[in-house]
């Protein structure tokens, strides 16, 4: 497999289009397809499914993370050989959840940034492993404890969640306590719809499947403006929550612990390693 075919099936995905691809690359999309054609017959397997955007199939998806790797792995020695300063810090897409993005991580990387450039994708933590799967990513912080073949797994620590409301919202819906009729009728404020804490923790209290109002706020400040203006109560995580803002746990049994876990490529490369030793002290300090 010849590197500027990897490259072109590296940015055919990446930019969607064998056109996108060809601008960033600087050739023509003749040459893209040609390359691509090349690639597909060296390994005897289609592996775009030419829609739009280009997607690849499960045999581009292994070649994707090939790519991806080698990619890196050139960036890497460009970086160490004199003269490289032209060629810019080699590229780490990595998966955050939202709420890892909103209080721990960034400033976790900030000290890289002048050595990485980071192309973070946000996913809920239960997602976030199967961009690590199809390529998409180089690493990510997930739920998930097994790791995806050829990956590394590690332990980050739990982020802690409780449902959280306003004093005013608790006195509104929930007089009699947290009781599972309350519970049942009382609006609650839902990241998206792959967000299930909420309801994962209706479902303990009620032992059924309540359907309450929902609001769903898909980004992780705004889903805590949403619960502080009173729009419905949240699992809120602990990082999030302080002294003065407003809120009061409507459960103290309610609390949720999400377990976190970095994985990544098994690739000995100095950008992907200081970006997980990075992410691993952070979460040591924020996570416990």
């Amino acid at each position: 497999m010849d590197l500027a075919q990897l490259q072109a099936l590296a940015a055919a995905v990446e930019a969607g289009t064998l056109d996108g691809a060809a601008r960033l690359l600087h050739v023509t999309p003749s040459a893209v397809s040609q390359r691509l054609r090349a690639l597909e017959s060296a390994t005897g397997q289609v592996l775009l499914v030419r829609s739009r955007p280009v997607v690849p199939t499960e045999a581009g998806a292994a070649v994707l993370r090939l790519a991806r790797q080698v990619q890196l792995l050139v960036a890497d020695t460009t970086a160490q050989l004199a003269g490289s300063a032209t060629s810019g810090p080699p590229v780490l897409p990595v998966a955050v959840n939202a709420d890892s993005l909103a209080t721990w991580f960034l400033p976790a990387v900030a000290p890289l940034a002048d050595r990485v450039q980071l192309d973070v994708r946000v996913a809920d933590q239960t997602l976030t492993s199967a961009l690590l799967r199809d390529g998409t990513v180089m690493a990510a912080v997930t739920a998930d404890p097994v790791a995806v073949p050829g990956c590394s797994v590690t332990r980050l620590g739990a982020m802690t969640y409780r449902p959280m409301a306003t004093a005013a919202f608790a006195r509104t819906w929930f007089a009699g306590g947290t009781t599972p009729a309350e519970l049942r009728r009382a609006p609650v404020v839902v990241f998206d719809r792959t967000d299930d804490l909420q309801a994962a923790y209706l479902s303990r209290r009620t032992h059924d499947r309540p359907a309450p109002p929902v609001h769903f706020v898909p980004a992780s400040a705004d889903y805590l403006t949403a619960v502080r203006l009173g729009l419905g109560w949240g699992m809120v995580p602990d990082l999030q929550t302080g002294p003065d803002d407003g809120l009061v746990e409507l459960d103290p049994a309610g609390a949720v612990d999400v377990v976190l876990w970095w994985q990544q490529w098994k690739l000995r490369s100095p950008s992907l390693d200081g970006l997980a030793a990075a992410v691993r002290s952070a979460a040591r300090a924020a996570l416990g």
